[in-house]
């Protein structure tokens, strides 16, 4: 039990002093630090491509059927 709470305290230890290592670093003064697009702001963005280029695809078929006719 004594080393099972040894290595609790142990690993606690370490987290704490290596989260500096990893923290980010802030932005120059009189800048904003770049804005991580969120999961659904990606999604949204995705769709909004893959509509415009269906619609754009759908354009040029309806162009297509005019000329052949």
């Amino acid at each position: 039990m004594k080393k099972l709470l040894t290595l609790l305290f142990t690993a606690a230890l370490v987290f704490s002093l290596t989260m500096p290592v990893f923290a980010q670093e802030a932005a120059p003064a009189g800048q904003e630090a770049p804005k991580a697009e969120t999961k659904a702001e990606k999604k949204a963005a995705k769709k909004a491509a893959k509509k415009a280029k269906k619609s754009s695809k759908k354009g040029t078929k309806e162009e297509t059927k005019g000329e052949t006719q």
